[in-house]
């Protein structure tokens, strides 16, 4: 598998810069977390990476596969998948459609064998109900299954809402702030599916996350960003004793 390369990234909304020459190298098989204060310009890099936003300057690369400015539809077709920080979910439908509806993409069979649900598209939906059963398994949402998102409870949504970007059998899987409004149980528990989501699926792991406590405990890499700069990188231990990363949380006095 490839690695994801950020190359001099910079993003600009009118005379602000969101992100002044950013580089980052997301290797497989890792958690890397990107953190830093309200602003810094944290989720503008997920945009980019997931084609939300195309960059001003530089480069986004995975494998062979030009990312600059590719369509959110073909980079999660590439295998780069996303979970929000706002839940983008359908309220008004149960776990199981929404997690189905998030596989649409995977059917590839044409209108005529859909509607006279025969051979491969018979094939195909039952291959996309399975996959979508095991994500619900493996994120413990089997009480949920029938529940409508709307009336579950914040925790069980923010797990919905990783388990939709799981439908679509990412290498890299970007998470922005999936902890964040959890209370301490809930947090513990998306700690363990994000470090199973690695270790068990095999799926590199890019981190958005204010608490810093998670942070250093699970990640591999960590990036630093500061007013859309990037201030430090490199292990927890490294970064935890970089005088900028301080300087940015802390302050000086």
């Amino acid at each position: 598998m490839a690695n994801l390369e950020v190359s001099g990234i910079t993003l600009t909304f009118g005379g602000l810069n969101a992100l002044t020459s950013v580089d980052m190298s997301i290797k497989q098989g890792l958690i890397t977390s990107v953190i830093g204060p309200n602003g810094a310009g944290k989720t503008s890099l997920l945009n980019c990476i997931s084609g939300f936003y195309h960059p001003t300057r530089g480069n986004i690369s995975y494998g062979e596969k030009e990312l600059t400015h590719a369509q959110p539809h073909q980079i999660s077709n590439w295998g780069i998948a996303r979970a929000f920080q706002n839940i983008e979910l359908f309220g008004g439908l149960s776990v199981l459609d929404n997690l189905l509806l998030a596989r649409h993409q995977k059917l590839n069979y044409n209108f005529l064998q859909a509607v006279f649900y025969f051979g491969k598209a018979s094939r195909i939906e039952a291959e996309n109900r399975a996959f979508v059963e095991d994500v619900i398994d493996f994120m413990e949402l089997e009480a949920y299954r029938h529940s409508t998102v709307g009336n579950l409870s914040y925790g069980v949504q923010k797990r919905v809402e990783v388990a939709r970007a799981l439908t679509l059998a990412p290498n890299i899987l970007l998470l922005d702030e999936p902890m964040a409004g959890m209370n301490i149980e809930e947090k513990e528990d998306m700690v363990r599916f994000v470090l199973d989501i690695q270790r068990e699926r095999e799926i590199t792991v890019v981190l958005i996350e204010h608490d810093l406590g998670v942070v250093m405990d699970i990640s591999d890499k960590i990036y630093v960003l500061d007013f859309g700069e990037l201030i430090g990188s490199g292990t927890p231990e490294e970064v935890a004793k970089n005088p900028d990363v301080i300087e940015a949380y802390i302050g000086e006095e």
